[in-house]
Parts: structure tokens; C-alpha cells; sequence
């Protein structure tokens, strides 16, 4: 149980850091810093696939879950996005 509540510890703190590191950057950079978080977001699912590789708890499973759908969310929107940006200086 103490492991649990230090994971979710963690992962509030990690939340607040992102929030108020991402609100603080200038929207000229937002782009380029979602192209070079998708390898975060590549890590996080590698990690969530790996809590599932042994016998998880429920709630380890709903936490793995939500880690693997969110960060596939922003994995997919970043080369999205990525895309678009790189599309702006393609020569017609």
C-alpha cells in the first residue's frame, strides 16, 4: 500500500512540474517541444507495458492503463502536429 501511494506521489508532483515547466514556454516553442516529447511518451508506455509484464493489482492495471492511453494520446497528437509544422517548410 505505501508503494502505491508513493507511485501516486510521484506522479502528482511529476503532473504539477509538467504543467507549470509547459505553461512558463512561449507558444513559438510549443511545437518542437511536443516533437521532442514523443520520446518521453514512447519511454512511458515502454514502462506501463512493463508494470504488465508481471502479475499487476487492480489498481496497478487501471494506473498502467491510463499511463498507456494517455500517453499514446500525446504520442499520436505530437507527430500529428509534427507533421503539420514540417509541411509549413516543404518546398511547393
Amino acid at each position: 500500500m505505501v508503494e502505491i501511494i508513493v507511485l501516486l506521489g510521484v506522479f502528482v508532483v511529476a503532473v504539477v512540474v509538467g504543467y507549470l515547466l509547459i505553461s512558463r514556454i512561449p507558444q513559438m516553442l510549443h511545437t518542437p517541444l511536443m516533437s521532442m516529447t514523443n520520446a518521453i511518451s514512447a519511454v512511458t508506455i515502454l514502462g506501463a507495458l512493463l508494470l504488465f509484464s508481471h502479475r499487476p493489482t487492480g489498481v496497478q492495471v487501471a494506473l498502467g492503463l491510463c499511463a498507456v492511453v494517455l500517453a499514446a494520446f500525446n504520442l499520436i497528437g505530437g507527430f500529428a502536429i509534427t507533421e503539420r509544422m514540417l509541411r509549413f517548410f516543404k518546398k511547393s
